[in-house]
């Protein structure tokens, strides 16, 4: 399958073959990890050319249809964001934090042992995922990170006091006019942001800024806040592209072989 054959050589082998790291206090200031197409990094991000596929189709009560399936088209911030040309204002901790991480060639990246990417990793993968939308609720369905799932709760609620220590956090949604505006809090410290490693701590917040742009191209705006890793609120912007196809079933663990491989240092 051309989807997880994109996987193993982008975010797996590809992303950690290099044989040696670099000492932790001299890095390079866009580590590639020694892709083995490096070109994966311009990959992506670009924002469509619009006017081709149609205004963007809405629903009865006027508001944006962002229903069906979507192509992240991000691979190089899913990477390595650094690279990509993202600018992240790191602490002192996160900066550290960071630094280690790819001083061990990023060898102990969740997503690589099947366990889910988080928020907002979740659309930088290289598999495809659904909205299904309701006036008082919205699910992603995802069909990579074992084929995990979010919830986005549009009734008015507040967020729960027992949400925390959470993989994909608790998502409030509401609408900024066409814009569909979601905040999520209540995460764990397990995920990293990228495949690189940058990190974010239990006191993560994450604001996505989704709108329709036409009818075959999304804009996700992604806020990351974060006080314990980061000196300030960070930004970073993807285009997902209408899938022509449908989500496929896709098991991360059947026949995994890679792990026994990510040695690291």
């Amino acid at each position: 399958m051309s989807r997880i054959a994109l996987v193993v050589v982008a975010c797996s082998a590809a992303a950690f073959a290099q044989t040696a790291a670099p000492p932790s206090d001299n890095l390079p200031a866009h580590p590639s990890f020694g892709l083995q197409d490096p070109t994966v990094l311009q990959r992506g991000a670009n924002k469509p050319v619009l006017g081709k596929a149609g205004p963007a189709p809405r629903l009865p009560d006027g508001k944006p249809d962002l229903t069906g399936p979507w192509e992240p088209n991000a691979i190089n911030i899913n990477v390595n964001m650094k690279a990509a040309g993202i600018e992240i204002p790191f602490s002192p901790e996160g900066e550290a934090l960071y630094k280690l991480r790819l001083s061990h060639l990023g060898k102990d990246d969740p997503e690589a042992r099947c366990l889910p990417p988080g928020v907002p990793r979740l659309t930088t993968t290289p598999y495809p995922f659904r909205l299904v939308q309701t006036a008082a609720y919205i699910a992603i369905l995802y069909e990579g990170g074992t084929h995990t799932w979010r919830q986005i709760f549009m009734d008015g609620r507040k967020f729960s006091r027992f949400a925390d220590e959470l993989w994909n956090g608790e998502s409030i949604g509401h609408w900024d006019g066409d814009t569909l505006v979601v905040e999520t809090t209540g995460f764990n410290d397990k995920t990293w942001i990228d495949a690189a490693g940058v990190p974010h701590s239990t006191k993560l917040k994450v604001t996505e800024r989704i709108q329709r742009l036409d009818a075959d191209n999304l804009e996700i705006v992604n806020i990351v806040d974060d006080p314990l890793m980061y000196t300030k609120p960070w930004s970073f912007t993807t285009y997902p592209k209408r899938l022509k196809g449908e989500l496929l079933e896709y098991i991360c663990n059947e026949n995994e072989k890679d792990v026994q491989h990510m040695t690291g240092k």
